[in-house]
């Protein structure tokens, strides 16, 4: 049984009914294990429609699925290796999965639709058919014409699928992305040469703390940053700055680069792999951006400032 990737596109609440009941049906009758994520307000229509069956549903809202890629990735993955031998022999791992895309800003879309691609490779050895619904009524059409491109087929009724013809590779849209030029450091940045790995650390949490992070927070931003330097092997030119509700940390290796688009995006083996420290540092930032250019790689990491007022709330519980 080989994996599926698929986009659904709907433009009401009957059209995605259309896509999930069949869909979910299915795999309830075939005994197949069903994750459902999307919005709350399809939460609340695919639950009304299956009555009573939706007991047998897995399911969570988009955005506690996780607000990072990477996290939504590792729940995926978490998923599958948890209920994925509950499948029958030739079964499937159900999922519909469609992420928050309303408000995001470029950047960050972008990093979404990068690891809309990834996700064809992830899924690359498992049996889970996944349909990612998309909202034609709230979302910009590029955005539709993107994900034909980051899917291999398209779903109409949770069941039959057509090929799109403007797959990509995933790795030629990786790389793609990773061309795009990121936010060039303000003059106001703090700059530093470094050739060792703790002389990073020390320069890192330093700098963070005097941009008035905790010293937990600093250290944790130092463990992600220390990550990325590792596997660009130093020496590293570092930028630090603060921008509205964020630190970043900006690392340049002239030469050599982040060349597997996996690394980073499943979670750690037994055995330390070369993406394992990648893991680790997506799960420790809010964004982690990467460019490549003939002057080498560039990867900048983004932490919420200390004036975050979500951070402040969480230190109150």
């Amino acid at each position: 049984m080989t994996s599926i990737h698929q986009a659904a596109f709907y433009g009401s609440d009957e059209r995605f009914l259309t896509v999930a009941l069949p869909f979910v049906y299915d795999g309830l009758a075939k005994g197949e294990p069903v994750l459902v994520s999307t919005t709350p307000a399809n939460l609340e229509l695919l639950g009304d429609a299956l009555g009573r069956d939706g007991r047998r549903v897995d399911y969570a809202e988009a955005a506690f699925l996780g607000r990072r890629p990477v996290q939504r990735t590792t729940a995926f993955h978490r998923y599958w290796r948890r209920r994925g031998p509950e499948a029958p022999y030739g079964g499937h791992v159900r999922v519909i999965s469609e992420p928050v895309w309303t408000g995001r800003a470029p950047g960050d879309v972008r990093v979404w639709q990068r690891m809309e691609a990834i996700q064809n490779l992830l899924l690359e050895g498992t049996n889970v058919w996944m349909i990612c619904p998309y909202d034609t009524r709230v979302l910009d059409p590029a955005l539709i014409a993107t994900a034909r491109r980051t899917h291999p087929s398209l779903s109409e009724d949770g069941r039959a699928s057509a090929l799109c013809p403007e797959y990509t590779d995933p790795a030629d849209f990786v790389l793609e992305c990773d061309a795009v030029p990121l936010p060039p450091p303000p003059e106001e940045a703090i700059t530093r040469y470094v050739e060792t790995l703790p002389t990073l650390r020390s320069f890192v949490s330093d700098q963070a703390t005097f941009f008035g992070l905790s010293r937990d927070r600093s250290t944790l931003l130092a463990v992600a940053v220390n990550e990325v330097a590792g596997h660009l092997d130093p020496p590293v030119t570092v930028h630090l700055w603060e921008r509205f509700g964020a630190i970043v940390c900006q690392v340049h290796r002239a030469g050599g680069g982040l060349t597997d688009p996996l690394a980073g995006f499943v979670p750690p083996s037994p055995t330390a792999g070369p993406g394992d420290g990648l893991w680790i540092a997506r799960q420790l930032c809010d964004r982690l951006d990467i460019h490549h250019d003939a002057d080498g790689c560039t990867v900048q990491v983004h932490v919420p400032s200390s004036r975050a007022e979500e951070l402040r709330q969480s230190r109150k519980y």
